[in-house]
């Protein structure tokens, strides 16, 4: 299952990015997260359904110096493949 999370909000500059690299990886999950021109962070992710629950749950609350207004989620199919969750 793969899913793709845009969060907007105060999420680029304040290591957003590797936040969610470091959550990912913990929770199994493959993908990467990258900084949008318009200010959000997009994260897409793969892995079993539970583990993508939970990082939808940490991306909603992320780092310190973060402040997260929405996360829209929304299934997608991979048109790469990945074996480690990365950082663009």
């Amino acid at each position: 299952m793969t899913r793709r999370f845009l969060v907007s909000g105060r999420v680029q500059g304040v290591g957003y990015r590797w936040f969610a690299r470091g959550e990912a990886t913990r929770l199994g999950l493959v993908g990467y997260a990258a900084n949008l021109p318009d200010g959000r962070v997009e994260v897409v992710a793969g892995g079993e359904a539970h583990a993508l629950e939970e990082l939808a749950k940490v991306l909603a609350r992320g780092p310190r110096a973060a402040h997260v207004t929405d996360v829209v989620s929304e299934p997608v199919q991979l048109t790469e493949s990945f074996t480690t969750f990365s950082t663009r």
